[in-house]
């Protein structure tokens, strides 16, 4: 079922000089689940500001403002390599309470009082906990772990809205990034109007293809070691 909604994200984070910034704007969303999702925030008076997109193969995230002027993408299979974002397009599906199970990975079954807790592993350790509020079967929080076990990302769900039978959109979205040098970056999306859409092939076309990244200062593309590869510019 795919879906459209708009809203307001509140980004906070530190900058290259340490300095703590916040920005707070308005966002349109699409998504079309599982691997498709496409957001863009009206920043410094451009409605693309800042956009985030995925499709099924990679996934990209691009900032305009001149001070930051960014294109940052990659490839899904290294979609846990998030610990250097912090807005990130690879958590932002998930953080719409869609997640995909890796059925190659050991998962387990344990319950908290009122939640139910799936915890992913991989052979290096735990990876994921998504915890699951029993009353009514939601994803309301999923820990990211690093390689040493800590917990890097968390995200937390809530205001669940009705899309179509048994489907429901979170509407409340919190997303917390630890740092290593014990600060943390954060994103708050506050959703509404969301609906159910129709999209034709056009309208995947545009929303889910990556766009060239034209224009911008900085670009980079995430290898499979996890390391930003700087490329050189098309313009």
């Amino acid at each position: 079922m795919a879906f459209r909604a708009n809203g307001k994200c509140l980004l906070s984070y530190y900058d290259e000089q340490d300095k703590r910034k916040s920005e707070n704007f308005p966002i349109k969303l699409w998504s079309e689940p599982p691997g498709r999702f496409y957001l863009q925030g009206d920043v410094a008076f451009d409605p693309k500001g800042i956009v985030l997109g995925s499709n099924q193969r990679e996934f990209w995230l691009s900032m305009k403002p001149k001070e930051i002027s960014s294109y940052v993408w990659g490839q899904w299979s290294q979609q846990s390599c998030f610990d250097e974002l912090a807005i990130n397009p690879t958590l932002l599906p998930e953080a719409l309470g869609i997640i995909e199970l890796d059925t190659e990975a050991n998962w387990s079954f344990s319950s908290d009082g009122a939640f139910d807790i799936l915890t992913e592993r991989q052979t290096a350790g735990i990876t994921r906990r998504v915890y699951i509020y029993n009353c009514d079967r939601l994803v309301r929080r999923i820990e990211y772990f690093d390689a040493d076990g800590k917990v890097l990302v968390v995200t937390e769900l809530d205001g669940y809205k009705t899309v179509s039978q048994d489907f429901w959109v979170p509407s409340v979205i919190n997303i917390v990034r630890h740092r290593q040098d014990g600060r943390s970056d954060s994103v708050s999306i506050t959703l509404s109007s969301i609906k159910p859409v129709q999209l034709t092939e056009k309208q995947r076309s545009r929303l889910f293809t990556r766009p060239q990244p034209d224009g911008f200062k900085h670009i980079y593309k995430l290898d499979e070691n996890c390391d930003f590869i700087r490329l050189e510019r098309n313009d």
